[in-house]
């Protein structure tokens, strides 16, 4: 099995370019092979994941033609299980869990729209001038939108200008800080000085899913007592999450108000011409030959995640070059067709302005106007909600569509609508009514 998987990751290097080869494939190791069950040895659970979205498919066919029989692909973690050996076993190790800069997340590669403008140029903005400018800062938004690319994209413009040494930066996902704490307490007083000294000699400190620590008192107060040593000290910290801080449930309010100190941005769904422009560069990478309408196809039927739809080519592309057939929509629709989404109805500003206006009896000018009365603020702040719910739009671009509102005044908008339909009845009788009309109109 060890020489199959090696004429597998033959194949495979022929299908996709020399990068993505290096980075993804060669790593990838043989462990075991028991009634159809094959076990690879991965780096981390990154890697896991990327091989298991974007290349699973693949190695189960490959391993399938080889074999004569259905295979199915399991994972050994090098930080969790071991190491391979030698002679193929797999030996363990001592845990490590800190993952890697990904070299190909860089700011050149982040293709940049109106959903995530905001929150690169604030990622450049620290990248530049670490510690002194947006610290912390607080970037959250969906699965697969981005958010990781931008912090690793941090970590190598700062080691590729030589502002800061590789050593004293830390890239780690907030369960890995969690694991790393736990096992500290396990081991004793030592580890656990070990454990703080760790993170708080850092000079740059990137944080991934900072909501996993949510309910977790322990972790939580560690990572207070680190965030105070670094930023007292002017060190740059950046955390993502996939929610406002406000949103995040069982989470301390020293932490919450910790990150309001600093910059809050956010990353939104892309929209069409965004995702079609994810594709082509992702297509120029990879080498892979689309053509323009198969992008918008895929652009238009897939997950709106950046994740989804660079697994989505990467399917494409080596079906196309395994099969030595064109790429096309027909083909397209035969690889990614079960899996590709309902279109849902689509909902504008436009239409969302024109059911809230309708419903207060004010006119569409007022909503988008400075005037501040409240028979006009209520509304307002209901369409900007609205728009935010119901819509892929960012920030920035809901600022644009309401009279150039700037960015404070449309998040405040929004948190104050979702505040209040939390107390108020009636006010989430009337939201919930006009939404129901939006949908239906």
């Amino acid at each position: 099995m060890a020489d199959i998987l090696a004429q597998i990751k033959s194949k495979i290097a022929s299908i996709i370019n020399a990068d993505s080869y290096k980075t993804w494939i060669e790593p990838v190791r043989f462990s075991n092979y028991t009634n159809g069950r094959c076990t690879l040895v991965v780096p981390n659970r990154f890697f896991k994941d990327w091989i298991s979205e974007n290349f699973e498919q693949i190695l189960v066919s490959l391993f399938r033609d080889a074999t004569n029989e259905e295979v199915k692909i399991e994972y050994i973690l090098e930080k969790e299980g071991g190491v391979e050996n030698k002679k193929g076993s797999v030996v363990k190790k001592p845990p490590s869990y800190y993952t890697a800069f990904n070299p190909k997340y860089t700011f050149e590669n982040f293709v940049v729209g109106a959903s995530n403008q905001f929150a690169n140029a604030a990622c450049l903005a620290v990248a530049t001038n670490p510690g002194k400018t947006y610290n912390p800062l607080f970037v959250y938004g969906g699965v697969g939108l981005g958010k990781t690319h931008l912090l690793n994209a941090i970590a190598n413009f700062l080691i590729k200008h030589k502002i800061i040494s590789v050593d004293r930066i830390c890239y780690i996902t907030a369960e890995a800080f969690t694991n790393e704490l736990i096992n500290a307490i396990r081991l004793g007083f030592e580890k656990i000085e070990e454990f703080r000294s760790r993170f708080r000699k850092m000079d740059v400190l990137l944080i991934d899913d900072i909501q996993f620590i949510a309910g977790k008192e322990r972790t939580q107060e560690e990572f207070f007592h680190t965030f105070n040593t670094l930023y007292d000290n002017m060190k740059q910290i950046v955390v993502t999450s996939d929610k406002f801080p406000r949103d995040i449930e069982n989470f301390e309010e020293r932490l919450r108000s910790r990150f309001e100190w600093g910059l809050i941005a956010d990353i939104q769904s892309p929209d069409i011409e965004t995702r079609v422009a994810i594709l082509n560069k992702k297509a120029e990478i990879e080498k892979i030959n689309l053509p323009l309408d198969v992008a918008f196809f895929i652009a238009s039927n897939a997950e709106d995640s950046v994740r989804y739809l660079e697994g989505a080519l990467i399917r494409i592309g080596a079906y196309s070059s395994l099969n030595n057939v064109p790429i096309t929509i027909d083909l397209a629709k035969d690889v990614i067709g079960h899996i590709i989404r309902e279109k849902k109805k689509e909902v504008t500003v436009d239409s969302i302005i024109k059911e809230v206006t309708s419903y207060f009896s004010i006119k569409i000018s007022d909503i988008k106007s400075t005037k501040r009365m409240r028979s006009i603020m209520i509304p307002r702040q209901v369409a900007m909600y609205l728009t935010r719910k119901l819509t892929d739009l960012s920030l920035v671009s809901i600022g644009e569509r309401f009279g150039g509102k700037n960015h404070a005044t449309i998040i405040h908008s929004i948190h104050k609508i979702e505040e209040e339909i939390k107390t108020k009845k009636e006010l989430k009788e009337i939201v919930e009514k006009i939404e129901t009309r939006i949908k239906s109109t």
